[in-house]
């Protein structure tokens, strides 16, 4: 039996590989999916012949797995693809709570007669599972909208996170050193490393600002698997310490993608310190504004026109009738692309997942550094629920995102921003592009003047 559990272990971690793998690409993502789910069923089926198919086993599986599945097809069934990255954030702070109980209740479990490996595991599951717990809650609450975009600073906060740390630190010494045999100072010691991370978590979390989300998903990301890696040592569960290191390993290189593409470090995220807030200036000058026969004039007249996406259109539901909108475009031998910054949406990838879904051809989706240089020969440039990530703030040095890479769309012969108001984007940063002498507002619900642009290019058919 020992030899079939460790094979469905091996096989388990081979098809959670060739998920990622497949997720790596949009024609292949589907199959990524279902290797994901044959990877995890197969890892679930080792784990309780590990255990063995006794009657308690699989009644205790039955009642916990029933729950899980239950309210799995209740999230499933309720949460949108504009919902998705406080949804992601939120099964991480899962992660994270599962990790500190796990951790806590194999020390107490035999703590008379304990590995100092099984220590030191526990106590990092703990601190890691602690810090992922709720910083993915602040995570889940800015992007809900639930809690201010705005960073949270304290007064004299990276003495605060040092002197958590090496509060942290400390505890642990003490941990390692005089819980075996007492479950008292064992408590004790994994009660204050829980009470220190969970407060770490916040202080590090609340600290960064909303445009970076993206950044902090991807981190809280690395941070669940690393604790999978805890969990795994300290189970001695080969599938737990494989499968979280291919979590953590590809959280932290998309964190390091991410962190190239925002132009920030990752030591600067993992320590907080991101888009420290400045005083914006405040722009002065008069918008003009567009109609949707003008919108459609100035598209259906281009040879050349790249459409801008960003979280607005999630949050409109307007892909499906930018796809009917890009088609009809096309027919009538207009190039049209689309141009996703790294970081557009709340969390990575989100823009495309949403325009494969409305079936846009992949070709035509490229991302900033490979259509940045073409905005300039570019006819009209349309921009629908983008702000942030068409910022030319973000080239002043002294800008509160300052240095962020963004999409020079204000280099185009024309621009039309789709847009409900004027208020700033998510970094709560104002957007000079739309006062620009090339720029016209098209105000409005997104879908709405998407449809409406949809019906007026079918009526000149």
């Amino acid at each position: 039996m020992a030899g079939l559990v460790q094979a469905g272990y091996l096989i388990s971690s081979v098809l959670c590989i060739g998920s990622i793998s497949g997720l790596a690409s949009q024609q292949t993502a589907r199959r990524g999916n279902i290797l994901g789910i044959l990877g995890v069923a197969s890892g679930i089926l080792a784990s309780l012949a590990a255990v063995g198919f006794s009657s308690e086993v699989l009644a205790q599986f039955g009642a916990v797995a029933g729950v899980g599945s239950v309210v799995g097809a209740l999230i499933g069934r309720r949460i949108t693809p504009t919902g998705l990255p406080q949804t992601v954030a939120a099964l991480h702070s899962v992660v994270g709570l599962a990790a500190v109980l796990t951790s806590i209740g194999s020390v107490l479990t035999d703590v008379a007669d304990i590995s100092t490996l099984h220590m030191v595991t526990a106590y990092l599951g703990v601190l890691i599972g602690g810090v992922t717990f709720t910083g993915s809650i602040v995570a889940f609450l800015k992007l809900a909208g639930r809690m201010s975009s705005r960073p949270t600073i304290l007064p004299g906060r990276h003495v605060i996170n040092s002197t958590l740390l090496g509060t942290n630190l400390a505890t642990m010494s003490a941990f390692i050193s005089m819980a075996p045999g007492s479950p008292v100072i064992a408590a004790t010691c994994l009660g204050a490393n829980t009470a220190l991370s969970f407060l770490k978590g916040y202080t590090t979390t609340a600290a960064i600002g909303g445009a970076d989300m993206p950044v902090v998903i991807t981190v809280l990301n690395a941070y669940s698997g690393f604790a999978l890696v805890a969990e795994g040592f300290m189970l001695n569960n080969p599938l737990l310490t494989s499968i979280g290191s291919l979590i953590g390993v590809s959280g932290s290189i998309l964190s390091y993608i991410m962190c190239v593409a925002m132009n920030r470090s990752l030591t600067n995220v993992l320590f907080g310190g991101i888009a420290a807030p400045q005083e914006a200036k405040k722009i002065e000058g008069q918008v003009t504004q567009i109609s949707i026969d003008d919108t459609v004039d100035a598209l259906a007249n281009a040879e050349n026109v790249i459409i801008v996406v960003g979280y607005g259109m999630a949050v409109a539901k307007a892909q499906y009738a930018i796809s009917e909108i890009t088609r009809m475009l096309r027919a009538k031998g207009v190039n049209v692309r689309f141009a996703i910054h790294p970081v557009a949406g709340r969390m990575p990838g989100q823009c495309n997942v949403l325009l494969a879904e409305a079936s846009v051809p992949y070709d035509i989706v490229l991302e900033m550094d490979e259509i940045n240089d073409d905005f300039a020969k570019t006819d009209v440039t349309l921009v629908i629920g983008a702000n942030d990530t068409v910022n030319p703030i973000a080239l002043e040095p002294d800008s509160p995102i300052s240095g962020m890479p963004v999409l020079h769309a204000w280099k185009s012969k024309e621009v039309i921003v789709m847009k409900r108001g004027m208020s700033s984007g998510y970094a709560d940063v104002p957007n000079p592009m739309f006062y620009m002498p090339g720029t016209r507002m098209l105000f409005g619900d997104a879908k709405s003047s998407c449809d409406a642009i949809k019906a007026n290019l079918e009526a000149r058919k």
